[in-house]
């Protein structure tokens, strides 16, 4: 979920947006907003994918990348 939040943090400050702006452009609370850039688990997917795609993303399934052995 880290991953998830960095991307819409970073692509809200890229497209100049407050918080405030991208959860009322997205239709979802300023609450949501905080805790999904914040990373927090137990974040609706379904609003999730809301914010995604007002940069044009969306959730996917794809098979996890195997972690280097150092």
């Amino acid at each position: 979920m880290r991953t998830i939040a960095a991307f819409i943090k970073n692509s809200r400050k890229k497209h100049g947006l407050t918080q405030e702006e991208l959860a009322f452009k997205a239709g979802v609370g300023l609450r949501f907003l905080r805790e999904l850039e914040r990373g927090k688990t137990t974040v609706q997917l379904d609003k999730v994918n809301v914010v995604l795609n007002m940069f044009g993303k969306e959730l996917g399934i794809t098979d996890k990348q195997p972690e280097n052995d150092q």
